[in-house]
């Protein structure tokens, strides 16, 4: 029987989508799905609620529980693929320290997961358990395909595609979503249909190159007019894109506010201003956390009453993923992989790049797609210096390369000197205590 095995099933709104997905696939429908996390109660509820959904479905998956460390080698043994979802630390307490810490020393943020002060956290705890998940795969199911869905992205998969054996490719929600959010907000719906594109980059900063309508018609300058025309007369959710679009050309893969905290322009404490002018939403990250914690529980109060829980199959790519390599029928993707080979020739050959790949048979095959724009290749590369600053730190357990991915970081240095960065970076690590190895 295949193997699917979900750490960190506790994440029960995203295992629900994910397996709900597998379970609408005449391939994988029959499929084991071992669910894994550390929280017995949310395992309890995600096992629950995946069982209604099989009912429901008419489905005939076996749904197999497995709680706690000492159980983690039985859930991957035998695994064909193994999709990772896990929040070390979660909201609270290790969220909630991401942003309060820094607050105290005057730097702001929007989400805090990816980029910044509290992405390189979020790496710098969620690192060693994958390293250890590695080790597993590597003794009791060496040759399946790990997905990654945990952010930072780039830091996770880059550090598991350079520093252990398992095959791993990153996903993401935001390059299938990219071209059509945005001919919808610019009110292009008739291009919708038959769309051209081509998208590369770094994960959440990956790059709409190309957009041409079934025709074969350049959309580029009809969006850049639209675009800067729509950011001087209304105010709206997507302003710091629609800003890129006009000042450097293109439009980026992940939203606004995500992009407001991965450069030096727009949160910025002597231009308070411009968080108004670029309706720019400080704290987003802990006000979802707290509403989709509130939101969870009365959805699950719901089900349970009900026993009823139906699925229509999403645009997550992971289950056309194992669909694609069990059947060998080809499939498209925007993955995160390594540059091995310089499939994107102006960053760097160890960075994490987001580009096409076809899946089939043979697994996660990558596309070269040459070189980027430079002001999209340096945008990008102040994103990659933190990355891989992280990542290096997390292998050599060096504190001075945790201060100097802060220091890299172009929202953080452009606020704080550099005294004041290693002051908070210390205070970081002491606040999380247990949650980080020890750095020397």
């Amino acid at each position: 029987m295949l193997k699917i095995t979900f750490m960190g099933a506790g994440s029960t709104v995203f295992a629900r989508n994910v397996i709900g997905d597998c379970m609408c696939s005449p391939t994988l429908r029959e499929a084991e799905f071992a669910l894994y996390d550390i929280d017995g109660q949310r395992l309890q509820e995600s096992a629950e609620i995946l069982g209604a959904m099989n009912e429901t479905l008419g489905s005939h998956s076996k749904i197999t529980t497995f709680l706690g460390v000492e159980n983690r080698k039985d859930a991957l043994r035998g695994a064909t693929f193994v999709v990772n979802a896990i929040q070390v630390g979660l909201y609270d307490p290790c969220t909630i320290i991401d942003f309060e810490v820094p607050k105290k020393y005057g730097l702001r943020q929007t989400i805090g997961d990816t980029l910044g002060i509290g992405g390189i956290m979020r790496a710098l705890r969620t690192i060693p358990v994958m390293d250890d998940f590695a080790k597993d795969m590597e003794e009791v199911c060496p040759d399946a395909w790990f997905l990654n869905y945990t952010n930072p992205m780039a830091m996770l998969s880059g550090y598991m595609q350079r520093y252990t054996g398992v095959k791993t490719v990153g996903l993401c929600h935001s390059v299938q979503v990219c071209s059509e959010g945005l001919l919808k907000k610019l009110d292009m719906e008739d291009k919708l249909e038959g769309r051209k594109e081509l998208i590369a980059g770094i994960n959440h900063m990956g790059w709409l190159l190309e957009i041409k309508d079934r025709d074969g018609n350049d959309l580029y300058p009809e969006i850049r007019r639209r675009a800067k025309e729509k950011n001087a007369n209304e105010k709206h959710d997507d302003m710091v894109r629609f800003e890129y679009i006009d000042k450097f050309g293109y439009y980026c893969t992940e939203s606004s506010e995500h992009n407001s905290e991965y450069n030096m322009f727009y949160i910025k404490s002597k231009y308070p201003e411009l968080i108004d002018r670029y309706n720019i939403p400080l704290d987003e990250y802990p006000r979802r956390c707290v509403n989709q914690i509130e939101g969870w529980a009365k959805e699950r109060d719901q089900l349970r009453e009900s026993h009823q829980l139906d699925h229509k199959r999403s645009h997550e790519y992971a289950s056309y993923i194992m669909e694609s390599i069990m059947t060998g029928d080809p499939y498209k993707i925007g993955g995160n992989v390594l540059n091995t080979g310089g499939l994107i020739e102006n960053l760097p050959h160890d960075a994490c790049v987001e580009v096409p790949c076809l899946v089939d048979g043979r697994g996660v095959n990558p596309c070269r797609v040459g070189r980027l724009p430079v002001q999209c290749a340096a945008m990008n590369m102040t994103n990659i210096n933190v990355q891989l600053l992280t990542i290096e730190a997390a292998v050599t357990k060096k504190k001075e390369h945790i201060y100097q991915a802060a220091m890299l970081d172009p929202h953080t240095g452009s606020e704080l000197d550099i005294d004041t960065i290693i002051k908070m970076v210390d205070d970081l690590i002491a606040t999380h205590g247990d949650w980080l190895p020890k750095y020397c």
